[in-house]
């Protein structure tokens, strides 16, 4: 079926600003905006809830089963995340939940039962879809892919202060281990792994502020579809 709006992929690693760069994005240009890893996290979630180990299909089956995820407007650039109806946006975000969401993500049960799901929801267009592995598995001929990063020093001060303004006591040391070994996690991982796609964009957000990064892609995304 014809598109008569583009879907927009944006890949990166934790920490590089694709989380807020495609907010602001989907909102610039009145799209829908579908974070993909907070699916994962919903995941993760549930299996630290129940005691499962993460990195069992088995164990996770019964999480997939009737798996409810949907997005919801909040106030000013927040979008809520429920799962199985329950408001879960915060709780989604904590470090632990990160660790066991980037183990489930590995599972090919885990990764097959998502990507249809997000598939459906972005099948449409007008839609911009953040994750690791929009780009190259999710949706392969997206209209537009971009692939957001920063150094791991950068990634790791911004996760640090976004955990301290949440009242959270981890050290930036922890911090950066953490992320490191995530990195290594999903950059390594047999199934879909974390890498940028040929034909995707490299934006290095580094030295970047938010908005100019959003001016970037808005730029790309505006010029060439109208030509489409």
């Amino acid at each position: 079926m014809p598109r008569s709006q583009p879907i927009i992929a944006i890949d990166g690693p934790s920490g590089s600003g694709k989380s807020t760069v495609s907010k602001m994005l989907a909102r610039r240009l009145g799209y829908v905006y579908l974070d993909t890893g907070a699916m994962y996290r919903c995941v993760g979630l549930l299996a630290l809830r129940q005691g499962l180990d993460p990195l069992s299909d088995e164990a996770l089956s019964p999480v997939l089963d009737g798996l409810a995820i949907r997005f919801e407007l909040g106030d000013g650039e927040t979008q809520k995340v429920f799962c199985n109806d329950q408001e879960v946006t915060l709780e989604i975000r904590r470090p632990e939940v990160s660790q066991a969401a980037s183990k489930a993500s590995s599972r090919p049960l885990v990764r097959e039962k998502l990507v249809a799901m997000q598939r459906k929801m972005g099948a449409r267009g007008g839609v911009v879809m953040e994750g690791r592995d929009i780009g190259t598995n999710v949706f392969p001929h997206a209209d537009f892919k971009f692939f957001v990063t920063a150094s791991a020093v950068e990634r790791a001060r911004r996760r640090f202060l976004e955990l301290q303004a949440r009242g959270d006591r981890t050290t930036y040391e922890d911090v950066l281990a953490d992320q490191l070994e995530r990195d290594k996690r999903d950059s390594e991982r047999e199934l879909n792994p974390l890498i940028q796609a040929p034909d995707a964009i490299l934006i290095d957000t580094s030295n970047m502020s938010i908005d100019t990064v959003v001016e970037a892609l808005a730029a790309v995304v505006e010029d060439r579809f109208r030509t489409c």
